[in-house]
């Protein structure tokens, strides 16, 4: 019997349309474009603005774009995941959000916390629906609102971080093309490093955790940096070798888009050039779950239908993953 594998067959993405730029960012905090560049390689982040405005709008204009370029019908959907750290609510979860927003009814769904690495845990989850041979049209989103989270006088945070999203289609393929190999992993002692200190059953909101900027973003740069660097590096490595895959037969390496400086050298473990290296974080920041995605709509008219790719990423938790992927469209 063939074996089915899950194959992406659509990509779209999606960002506000306000920019605020390292040179705004030198009028709300003591920084500077040149400090900011040499330490991220960002130059400009989007955000969304506006009242009521969450995550589920973000996933609903990448989702909304996704169906009308593959004429996917919102009544064949079934089923949405959404990988996300900025969810609208604590409940229900944001996926059921974008689901009513963009008229599908006939499809159940679910968020994914996984922090930077959501995108690719929630795909990787997709791709055992699809091959279980249950589910025909899966989309996996991956957005937030991480200004909703980031403290703008803490200059080693506020600089680093975007709204934005992308969406993608997964449907069943016996050819030899989709998700062939993922490494997925995590360690939670890395919790210390990188969370939000209050806000969940542990640390309930109230007046003093407000007061304190307890619901910002905490990171302890330095330890993240060096766990990053490795981890990410690590198992890019794992998967080519584990799938015989040498530098030179990688189309593209799809990086999170934390730091440019640990997506350079996760590229200089796996020996590939940087013109084989997705990289856009100087426009957009990290926008967690959103980047990757973001990289794949950005780079689909360079991409051909066999291509490998390797997708990366690293977050909080500390999680990261690796997918070993054959494009398909």
């Amino acid at each position: 019997m063939t074996k089915i594998k899950a194959a992406i067959t659509g990509i779209h993405a999606w960002a506000p349309e306000y920019i605020l730029s390292n040179k705004e960012l030198e009028t709300m905090v003591e920084t500077n474009d040149e400090w900011i560049l040499s330490r991220t390689g960002i130059s400009e982040r989007h955000i969304l603005k506006g009242e009521h405005k969450g995550t589920s709008d973000i996933g609903y204009e990448a989702v909304k774009g996704l169906m009308e370029k593959t004429g996917t019908s919102p009544e064949d959907v079934d089923l949405l995941i959404c990988a996300t750290v900025t969810p609208d609510m604590q409940f229900p979860a944001t996926a059921n959000i974008i689901s009513d927003k963009a008229g599908i009814k006939n499809a159940w769904g679910f968020d994914v916390n996984a922090a930077c690495s959501g995108f690719i845990y929630a795909l990787e989850s997709a791709r055992n629906f699809v091959e279980s041979g249950r589910y025909k049209k899966v989309i996996v989103v991956g957005a937030d609102k991480m200004s909703s989270i980031v403290d703008y006088t803490d200059r080693a945070t506020c600089v680093i971080f975007g709204d934005a999203g992308g969406a993608v289609l997964l449907e069943p393929t016996t050819d030899n093309l989709g998700i062939m190999d993922s490494i997925m992993q995590s360690d939670g002692s890395g919790r210390v490093h990188l969370h939000q200190k209050a806000g969940g059953s542990l640390k309930p909101a109230s007046h003093e955790t407000v007061d304190a900027g307890e619901h910002y973003i905490y990171q302890e740069g330095q330890a993240v940096f060096k766990f990053a660097v490795t981890n990410m590096a690590d198992v890019s490595v794992k998967i080519m070798e584990r799938n015989r895959l040498k530098s030179e037969d990688i189309a593209f390496l799809v990086p999170h888009q934390a730091n440019l400086r640990i997506i350079e050298a996760t590229a200089r473990r796996m020996g590939v050039e940087k013109d084989k290296v997705m990289i856009n974080i100087q426009k957009y920041g990290n926008t967690t779950n959103g980047t990757i995605p973001m990289c794949l709509h950005e780079w689909q008219s360079k991409l051909k239908k066999g291509d490998n790719l390797i997708l990366a990423a690293f977050g909080g938790g500390f999680t990261w993953g690796s997918i070993y992927l054959k494009w398909a469209i």
